[in-house]
């Protein structure tokens, strides 16, 4: 994450009137078409994307409506990130206000980096987003190594590299520690959900 001051100086963002109102999944794509060029940065979003549903769907029962709004998180949490490093968060944010949208969606964007932005997790879904964050790419620096990828990669080998601290060693492994002691479910099996999900996403 950039050195500058990325503090959001507030912690409500949207207004509870707008509370479910989503963009549909076709426009949070061309919106990150149009404002990020980088290839592995937007492969990026998409894998978080994909482990935010699946874990709404699959460990909160959540209905569609919630698992998107989960999913359009994970899409656009770093959407700012390449186009203005110096207003990361801040950019997506006002945006998403301005298209009078769900302000827990909004939240949980301003939370992914709570020393970052100021913002602390409060949902399971801006706990979650924060965790699988840092752990998304650090699994995906890790499969990029391997010869078979995905393939074959297991959580305890996941748990090994993160102990390497010169390997991806742009991951916060304070963040990823810190993270987790927010939820109540082993490291392991994050890692291995994570592994799961987002092995397929182009």
């Amino acid at each position: 994450m950039s050195s500058h001051n990325l503090s959001l100086g507030r912690t409500q963002f949207g207004k509870p009137e707008n509370s479910g109102k989503l963009l549909p999944i076709e426009e949070a794509h061309q919106l990150l078409n149009e404002w990020v060029g980088n290839d592995r940065l937007r492969l990026h979003m998409k894998q978080v994307a994909a482990v935010m549903r699946a874990w709404a769907l699959e460990k909160e029962n959540a209905d569609e409506l919630t698992a998107l709004k989960w999913e359009l998180a994970g899409l656009l949490h770093d959407a700012d990130w390449e186009k203005y490093p110096e207003s990361h968060c801040r950019v997506i944010i006002e945006k998403l206000e301005e298209i009078n949208i769900d302000p827990e969606l909004i939240h949980c964007i301003a939370s992914h980096g709570p020393k970052y932005f100021g913002v602390e997790p409060e949902t399971k879904m801006d706990k979650m987003i924060y965790m699988f964050d840092e752990l998304s790419g650090f699994i995906h620096a890790a499969a990029l190594i391997r010869p078979t990828r995905y393939e074959g990669l297991d959580a305890k080998s996941i748990l090994k590299k993160l102990k390497t601290l010169n390997f991806a060693a742009q991951v916060s492994r304070d963040d990823i520690n810190d993270a987790l002691s927010r939820i109540d479910v082993p490291l392991e099996e994050i890692i291995g959900f994570v592994i799961e999900k987002q092995k397929n996403v182009i």
